[in-house]
């Protein structure tokens, strides 16, 4: 992906430490400012099925908001991931962080760069998103 985009002189930003360290040896020009980024790889809560959305919260996004963001984000998930409807995401949230749950939960479901506003994604953030989904199950 960030060959196929030219962006290896590019920053790229990441929230989560642990993932980050996982591409030390990469040789990844890593940002410490969202607005000097080009790309921002992290992972999500859940995958909805139903609508095609990712859910995500303070976990990947700390409090920032969507629109913060780059453009271009990479998202690593895994197939046990998959829940069928936003409810089922939400209930494994809670289930995964009982005593404290994550604030700044939220969906990314455009994925297009919208031509024209409409009413119906009006206040969403597009993105482009590249899903990689790895098999665990």
């Amino acid at each position: 992906i960030i060959l196929e985009n030219n962006w290896e002189d590019h920053k790229v930003f990441f929230y989560d430490k642990n993932l980050q360290d996982k591409f030390k040896s990469s040789q990844l020009n890593i940002g410490e400012h969202l607005p000097d980024c080009t790309y921002f790889i992290t992972t999500c809560e859940n995958l909805i099925a139903n609508d095609g959305s990712l859910l995500v919260s303070s976990n990947q996004l700390a409090e920032k908001k969507l629109n913060e963001f780059p453009n271009n984000v990479i998202v690593f998930a895994t197939t046990s991931q998959i829940v069928p409807t936003i409810s089922e995401g939400l209930r494994e949230i809670k289930s995964k962080n009982p005593n404290k749950l994550p604030t700044n939960i939220t969906t990314i479901k455009h994925f297009k760069l919208q031509e024209e506003k409409d009413f119906l994604s009006y206040g969403s953030s597009t993105k482009n998103l590249y899903l990689l989904l790895l098999e665990d199950l």
